[in-house]
């Protein structure tokens, strides 16, 4: 089915007047309105959102093709002057949707399915998932089914959408997320290496940005130019050692030349998993746009002194090709391009591309996506590591057991979660059926699954430096007289530690006390 410019703009108005009924109601959608805010898709090259309007003669200055669309923008101009509060609110709408037109791009739910079923299918069940440009959720959806939930640990969902209009209508479609209406240059400094997964159909585009934390180094300087390197930087600093960072992105961050040190940044910090180009027409019938995107999957790795692997050092180079296109060396030896048909077109900026097409529509692509997935994510992803520093301690625990037994733990927690949401009941109150857990292990793996979780290091989202400071306060402490201080001159861990530790005096004790203070007060107002 062809994109459809009118159908589009209808089914974006109808959101956005339901969300600000919504609003104005202070309650939860229905069902059946749940699938009216789902049809949003935002404004990515619906481009007379851009053209002049405030009266009617005002159509004269339109392009010819836009102008047919010309009462369809006037319908939404006046949704969102009835739905904001005052004229400032309605301009900063309008603004945010103007500049969604060239960032605002939704992959096809099939395809994001198929990245989070390809994961979860190898092991990877995150307990804290991020999605720092997130839309209206279609990434959250996909992940939400496969997050892993221990008996103590319920799972952690954040979302960054900086549009104004998307932001809003995402929260009333996801109200159990944390829905974060700013951009992924707001993320606190402290959750980062936080998540097991962050994954996210990123924007794209010369953009520069502010991040005064992108100060230190070669590499992070150079990404503040450009959206893509950005997001891919500083998704990987969010992402706990071991864990998960899954984008989909324009080319320009394989193919550009200039983004060599964002690439080697990468290889330094992570192993490669997997990179796959996307065919060009991938969007056309989602989005209406036919520009390049590639898929990649990257797993951190900051601790083992490693050298590059013969992907790894591919995926830095780019060369320039006999057809006159720049080609990233990993793509053109891998061959992971899924496509049906090729031809030499000219990219955004005019320059000669490879034009990748695929004739077997979205759910053809998927199943190509799927299959390239497969294959190296058995070669690549160290599942081992993953575990081992995994917030979850049950998970952690599993990782000296066969990966056989691992896959079918996190498969029957993953069942036992879709029946508790079936039946209304929350999945971690849920008991996981019995699995074959070799006998030695059985008895150290009951015991652990009962201990508690997170300490309250992680429920505040404390990290290992943070943590230390903590420490030496505690040290420098010990040494000073404990009369000087009171439970109100520490910090919150250590009054919680405090007034849980403290000794009880003696009732008896307490009575010599008592007593020794009143005769004191005697002895002083005698004199």
């Amino acid at each position: 089915m062809a994109y459809n410019k009118k159908a589009h703009l209808r089914n974006n108005i109808e959101a956005i007047r339901l969300m600000f009924r919504l609003e104005k109601e202070r309650r939860t959608a229905t069902p059946e309105e749940m699938g009216i805010l789902a049809a949003y898709s935002g404004f990515g090259g619906i481009k007379a959102v851009l053209s002049p309007f405030g009266k009617l003669t005002d159509i004269l200055r339109w392009t010819q093709s836009d102008r047919e669309l010309f009462p369809l923008i006037t319908e939404l101009h006046n949704v969102l002057r009835e739905g904001t509060a005052d004229e400032r609110e309605y301009r900063l709408l309008v603004e945010s949707v103007k500049a969604s037109t060239f960032t605002a791009f939704y992959t096809p739910p099939a395809i994001i399915n198929a990245i989070a079923s390809s994961l979860g299918e190898h092991g990877v069940s995150p307990s804290r998932f991020l999605d720092p440009s997130s839309g209206t959720g279609n990434f959250v959806s996909a992940f939400q089914p496969r997050l892993y939930s221990a008996t103590s640990n319920v799972p952690e969902i954040a979302t960054y959408e900086k549009d104004l209009l998307t932001g809003r209508i995402l929260a009333q479609l996801h109200p159990e997320v944390q829905v974060n209406i700013k951009g992924f240059e707001e993320l606190p400094p402290r959750q980062n290496g936080y998540y097991d997964v962050v994954s996210s159909n990123i924007l794209f585009g010369d953009i520069r940005i502010f991040d005064p934390s992108f100060n230190n180094g070669t590499a992070k300087r150079f990404a503040l130019n450009a959206l893509h390197n950005y997001f891919f930087i500083k998704g990987l600093d969010a992402v706990r050692e071991g864990g998960i960072l899954t984008f989909i992105t324009s080319q320009g961050v394989m193919n550009s030349a200039m983004a060599y040190p964002v690439r080697q940044y990468l290889m330094n910090q992570s192993r490669l998993l997997s990179a796959v180009r996307l065919p060009n027409n991938l969007r056309t019938d989602y989005a209406g746009t036919e520009v390049g995107s590639d898929l990649i999957i990257l797993q951190k790795d900051t601790a083992s002194q490693k050298e590059y692997t013969a992907a790894e050092k591919a995926f830095v180079e780019v060369s320039t090709q006999s057809d006159g296109t720049t080609q990233n060396d990993y793509i053109e030896r891998a061959g992971t391009i899924v496509h049906t048909s090729g031809r030499i077109g000219t990219d955004p900026y005019g320059k000669p591309a490879r034009i990748y097409l695929h004739d077997g529509g979205t759910d053809a692509i998927a199943e190509d996506i799927r299959g390239i997935l497969h294959v190296d994510l058995m070669e690549r992803l160290d599942l081992d590591l993953y575990l081992r520093h995994s917030p979850v301690r049950e998970l952690r625990e599993l990782v000296s057991q066969p990966t056989e037994t691992i896959l079918q733990r996190i498969a029957q927690v993953k069942k036992v979660n879709q029946l508790g949401k079936v039946s209304g009941h929350s999945s971690p109150a849920a008991s996981p059926p019995e699995i074959p857990v070799p006998a030695p292990e059985a008895s150290r793996l009951t015991a652990v699954m009962q201990e508690p979780v997170m300490s309250l290091y992680d429920l505040f989202g404390f990290t290992q430096e943070e943590r230390s400071q903590v420490k030496k306060r505690k040290t420098r402490r010990k040494k000073e007289d404990s009369a000087q201080l009171s439970l109100f001159d520490m910090p919150p861990l250590e009054q919680h530690s405090a007034m849980q530790t403290a000794p009880v005096e003696p009732a008896s004790q307490e009575k010599e006390r008592q007593e020794r203070e009143r005769r004191q007060r005697e002895e002083e107002a005698a004199r």
